[in-house]
């Protein structure tokens, strides 16, 4: 019995190991199976599998890829296409044969083959051939949804050069046609803006100058600018003596000067410290205004105290002194004094200057000093540097008199007179100007006139009142202002089912980590950025956001007509901007801004204005080597995209954040240098 037993185990533990190795083998017999399945599908499919593959060369082992990776198919379609089509007769799988190496990638401007910002670029030689062939029409193609769901095509033709002596043009600004037909023009009508009409509006890309070249990178640029990028010598022939501006063999040189400072802005501003300490730089005076800013150089030397300075001229007979100070990398916009209330809104300016800005304040009862008043916030100072305030002679006695005499009427208080300047304050609140004497002027403006409605409105000869809740007047001091909710933020006629308060902090934790993304993704800290323009500003969380990342740059940021008017709020914060309609030319130079943000703007002007005519004025105020970031909906992403090629722009698709099937997508653009 025991040995029966004993063999009986032995049967049963053979009988066990059978049954093992023939698990083994089924299992290595059905790998090989699926191995050879799977090698057959990756070497002669369309849709390749991930496998390990053999080199020749070498012996090892790498990976290869589909080379559908990353590619949306319309599975519904594919699978309909299959099914209604019968095989074809006497078919027979091809292998397929090995791919092209991929072409080089093309370095345009400073976004590199993998999507990231790099400084390590050049705007670009001069291409005759490309020039020659660029005016020959032919279009670029795209597709755009009929709102319908359905995609139609979009054509659109290639934009012309312009003529060479276009090279400076400003087209609400140089209309001669609109500027013959005025019927006046003693008050400087003619420095206004007169756009063309529908239809003979600009219809082609304005070129570079012959010799143009990239920008001198701030800080240097405050100090030098290259002579070919703004090729005219009239402003330093006629101001050389006057320390503004020289010519240093290929380059424009700006030592500093000014009319009233010869000896340098330096000292300029360290004198009104000291006859002032309360105007205290960069930190109770933020936002200045500086009128007939010649090269802008006050503006320029106060950005080191940190003050943001616009200044303002017009193009008149010494027309390039903006064009200057843009390409120095100034804040700096074409404006004139003369029927129309400036672009910008009541209380705007914690100083505003005039040194020699020949202008005459005191003319048609101070409608231009009331004008500065308007401008000019609650407690602000106003800076006068002119013959008048130290010259003893009849004629400029006469002119102190009458000025003394209308700010005392404004009921400004005159705070400091030493040497040549003069610094008048402005009242805190309406209680002095409701107890002057009765039949006082100028008057107070009627209660219901709006002095933040700016444009295309006419000089208004009475003093704008101040909201009788402190709006305005009770800002806090930089830097604590650029994230402080203004109490101004009330004021602004918006559809909001939450608070203002909630939507402002909301859109600056929005931009902050959009930037933080930018800097960090796109490497934009080490982006050469001076001169930004955002096109659609809101609050101005975009410019704080840069300015929190400390990206040294100055952001202009705009407020379309078609939107609520938010532009108090902006220079509530310590920003700049101006009010505008994209459905006009901008009032600057060509080949102003490194950088052009526009988020939201598309899918709305569209429907007053043409897309084309609104990216043909971002290509004319944008440099050689300049970029635009548009964050917009898909629905108007096609047609921008081959408006862009249309201009010659290198163009490129990124998804959000919110990743591919969000509603939005980024349109980056890079411009190339073409000269006539």
């Amino acid at each position: 019995m025991k040995g029966i037993a004993a063999g009986g185990g032995g049967g049963i533990s053979d009988l066990c190991k059978s049954a093992v190795l023939i698990r083994i083998s089924g299992f290595l017999l059905i790998s090989v199976v699926f191995f050879y399945v799977g090698k057959h599908f990756s070497d002669g499919s369309a849709q390749q599998l991930l496998f390990f593959t053999p080199q020749q060369d070498s012996g090892s082992a790498a990976v290869g890829l589909s080379p559908n990776l990353g590619n949306a198919f319309d599975v519904s379609s594919v699978v309909n296409e299959t099914a209604s089509s019968p095989p074809p007769e006497n078919s027979q799988i091809k292998p397929q044969q090995a791919a092209a190496p991929p072409p080089a990638v093309e370095r345009m401007g400073v976004v590199d083959e993998n999507g990231k910002m790099t400084d390590d670029f050049e705007v670009g030689e001069y291409d005759p051939e490309l020039v020659e062939n660029w005016s020959k029409t032919n279009e670029s193609e795209g597709l755009e949804s009929d709102g319908k769901g359905d995609k139609v095509r979009v054509r659109v033709k290639k934009f012309p050069l312009c003529a060479p002596s276009m090279r400076e043009y400003i087209p609400c600004l140089d209309n001669e046609e609109a500027i013959k037909q005025l019927k006046s023009t003693e008050k400087g009508e003619r420095f206004e803006r007169h756009c063309p009409k529908e239809g003979k509006g600009l219809n082609c890309i304005v070129p570079a100058p012959k010799g143009y070249r990239t920008p001198i990178p701030w800080p240097r640029s405050r100090d030098e600018v290259w002579f070919s990028n703004v090729p005219h010598a009239r402003l330093a022939e006629d101001k050389g003596g006057q320390n503004w501006i020289a010519i240093n063999k290929d380059k424009f040189k700006f030592p500093g000067g000014g009319t009233q400072f010869i000896h340098g802005a330096a000292q300029y501003l360290d004198q009104f410290e000291k006859m002032l300490p309360e105007i205290a730089f960069g930190r109770h005076t933020r936002v200045a205004l500086d009128v007939g800013c010649g090269v802008a150089s006050f503006g320029a030397y106060l950005l080191s105290r940190k003050v943001l300075t616009l200044s303002v001229a017009p193009k008149d007979v010494h027309e390039n002194q903006i064009q200057f100070a843009l390409e120095r990398g100034v804040p700096a916009m074409v404006a004139a004094f003369a029927t129309r209330r400036l672009l910008y809104p009541s209380q705007a300016f914690d100083l505003i200057h005039c040194s020699r800005c020949r202008i005459n304040w005191t003319r048609d009862d101070g409608i231009l000093l009331l004008e500065i008043n308007r401008m000019l916030r609650a407690g602000g100072y106003f800076a006068w540097a002119a013959q008048p305030v130290y010259k003893h002679e009849a004629a400029l006695e006469e002119q102190w008199e009458e000025m003394v005499n209308l700010t005392t009427r404004l009921c400004w208080t005159l705070v400091k007179k030493e040497g040549y300047i003069a610094i008048w304050q402005k009242p805190l609140n309406n209680s002095c100007y409701l107890s002057r004497e009765e039949g006082t002027l100028p008057s107070l403006c009627a209660p219901d006139d709006d002095p933040d409605k700016v444009w295309y409105v006419d000089l208004k000869a009475c003093i704008s009142r101040l909201p009788e809740e402190g709006y305005g007047s009770n800002i806090t001091s930089w830097p604590e202002r650029l994230q402080t909710s203004p109490d101004r933020l009330q004021s602004v006629q918006i559809d909001a089912y939450i608070s203002r308060k909630e939507l402002f902090r909301a859109e600056s934790r929005y931009w902050k980590e959009i930037i933080e993304g930018y800097v960090r993704v796109l490497h934009w800290g080490k982006f050469k950025l001076r001169n930004v323009l955002d096109m659609r500003a809101g609050f101005g969380g975009f410019a704080a956001a840069l300015i929190e990342n400390k990206l040294d740059c100055w952001v202009l940021n705009v407020i379309p007509v078609s939107g609520p008017n938010t532009l108090p709020v902006i220079y509530d914060r310590g920003l700049i901007g101006v009010m505008h309609d994209w459905c006009e030319p901008f009032d600057t130079y060509p080949r102003t801004y490194d950088l052009i943000h526009a988020a939201g703007l598309f899918s709305v002007e569209r429907k007053r204005c043409n897309v084309s005519t609104i990216m043909l004025e971002m290509d004319r105020i944008l440099r050689p080597g300049g970029h635009v970031y548009i964050r917009d909906s898909l629905a108007v992403m096609d047609e921008l995209q081959e408006t862009g090629k249309a201009l010659g722009w290198h163009v490129s698709m990124r998804d959000t954040s919110e990743g591919p099937h969000a509603s939005y997508r980024i349109l980056t653009c890079d411009k190339r240098l073409l000269r006539a």
